[in-house]
């Protein structure tokens, strides 16, 4: 039997023509990945997109990162000024493969060039244990409204040495 080649992961920078495809990567993300910490009707407020151009200029405006598997995007991460990671999302054919952990690594080295002393989140309830096991802690449990509906998330950081 052949052996598998074990999947190629790289990061690149965002780039204008990427907006579709973090799109999609958002949405699939909170469909098929989130779906089974919230409710369908949760699930429905949060993963939409109103306008793809304010999306695109979102994107735009702070570094983002693709996380690229054998030449495909697979998942995306951000880091404001102020050292927020404020969206990651790994498509789900590619969870649990490293892509949310480089994608974290990429964002904490580039806060630390950036002499950020802290990242911080909102984590929803589906990725909370993920950023735990990679260091952060939980500073508040809160509730966000998004289109009418009340989603639990939680504040966390994670100070960088």
């Amino acid at each position: 039997m052949p052996m598998s080649q074990p999947h190629r992961l790289s990061i690149r920078d965002y780039e204008p023509a990427d907006a579709g495809t973090t799109i999609d990567i958002f949405l699939r993300a909170i469909r098929d990945v989130a779906s089974k910490d919230y409710t369908p009707a949760q699930i429905d407020a949060w993963a939409k997109v109103d306008d793809a151009r304010v999306w695109a200029q979102w994107r735009a405006s702070r570094p983002t990162w693709l996380a690229i598997c054998d030449g495909a995007p697979v998942g995306f991460s951000d880091l404001t000024p102020d050292g927020c990671l404020d969206m990651m999302f790994v498509h789900p054919e590619h969870q649990g493969k490293g892509v949310a952990s480089l994608l974290l690594a990429t964002v904490e080295k580039a806060a630390r060039e950036q002499r950020l002393r802290r990242v911080f989140t909102e984590a929803s309830l589906t990725a909370r244990p993920f950023f735990e096991r990679k260091g952060f802690i939980v500073l508040a449990a809160q509730t966000v409204e998004k289109r009418g509906q009340r989603l639990a998330n939680f504040r966390m950081e994670k100070h960088l040495a």
